[in-house]
């Protein structure tokens, strides 16, 4: 009887290492497969336009590359039409952390340098524009942003040029703007901008611009093409001054807690794609900013500024690069910087 008792004992107790011995086994493997998963990151990005602006197209861009050059270890969801806010209330997201990414006009509240892309008669052309912002100057401006709590992987440019229509004469110098009642937006530099050439500066609500071109309240205004033909104010209009006033940056917005956490191989990818989407951005912006003057020079006269002329309204638009560089925004070593990179 002892012999039977000690014969069940001794099996069980090898039943038992059987048992331990294939639970570690089985813990092993799980812990191996855990390992091999790869950890994903979730990008959640949101921005007010709809979704077939460039601004949106880039975006869907973006959202294609970056998951397949990240294997799907970067998850990317897009919000357009303004669904988790307005742009400032998807800004503060982004620094907050709740949203990952955007773009939009608040540039300013990013880095107040970003305006000296904005400063009027700045640049001659769209390819000095970008040439700056994808330099060592741009990519300077761009981590300047962390001091506010963004991170900026790359800027590109939001539209194209700014320029002037009106309905009383051709503008091809400073002098023929003299006098001219001119709508412009609420925003400083514009307003400044055009009484130091000389036009009489108007403030009328962008909804509103059409009936007061129409009806004589101003003789003109100023915007991109593609502004011009989507709210049909050249129907009020006859003539179209190619001055290239101004254009706007556009950077990408990043919470820089969520770039941080990631590995070093995705922040590579993730600020390749990025300065690859803005790239593609540029040029569904500009590409798009072609077809719209074509609309425009069938409908308006088109005055071309020389390079002499364009010179005069540059030295008349300087106090207004000497009144941001007296306020701090910029230093004129920064500003002759980019123009000496621009030539």
């Amino acid at each position: 009887m002892k012999k039977i008792i000690v014969c069940l004992l001794v099996a069980a107790m090898f039943a038992g290492f059987a048992f331990a011995g294939g639970q570690q086994e089985t813990q092993g493997e799980e812990t191996v497969a855990a390992e091999a998963e790869p950890q994903t990151y979730l990008f959640k990005y949101a921005h007010t336009q709809s979704p077939n602006h460039p601004r949106s197209l880039s975006m869907d861009f973006f959202k294609e590359q970056l998951e397949k050059a990240s294997n799907g270890r970067i998850e990317v969801e897009l919000y357009y039409n303004g669904v988790l806010g307005t742009e400032a209330e998807v800004l503060d997201m982004v620094k907050l952390g709740s949203v990952q990414g955007s773009r939009g006009g608040l540039f300013e509240r990013a880095n107040k340098k970003y305006l000296i892309y904005t400063l009027p008669f700045m640049f001659n052309n769209t390819d000095q524009v970008q040439e700056i912002m994808f330099g060592p100057i741009g990519k300077e401006i761009n981590k300047g942003a962390l001091e506010n709590g963004l991170y900026i992987p790359a800027t590109g440019v939001a539209g194209g040029f700014r320029n002037i229509t009106n309905s009383v004469r051709p503008i091809k110098t400073v002098d023929d703007l003299k006098g001219l009642k001119m709508r412009t937006p609420p925003i400083d530099m514009t307003i400044k901008t055009f009484k130091a050439i000389g036009a009489n500066p108007q403030q009328v609500a962008y909804t509103e611009t059409y009936m007061a071109l129409k009806t004589g309240v101003v003789d003109g205004q100023e915007n991109p093409f593609s502004n011009i033909v989507d709210m049909k104010f050249y129907e009020a209009q006859k003539y179209l001054s190619l001055v290239n006033w101004q254009i706007h940056p556009d950077p990408f917005y990043v919470n820089p807690d969520w770039y941080n956490a990631l590995p070093d191989d995705l922040k590579a990818i993730f600020d390749s794609v990025a300065e690859s989407t803005m790239k593609y951005s540029n040029e569904k912006w500009l590409g798009g900013e072609k077809d719209y003057f074509y609309t425009l020079k069938e409908n308006l006269e088109v005055n071309e500024i020389s390079p002499a002329d364009h010179a005069g309204f540059v030295e008349a638009a300087r106090p207004v690069w000497q009144g941001y560089v007296d306020d701090g925004y910029f230093t004129w070593d920064e500003i002759n910087a980019i123009l000496d990179a621009a030539k």
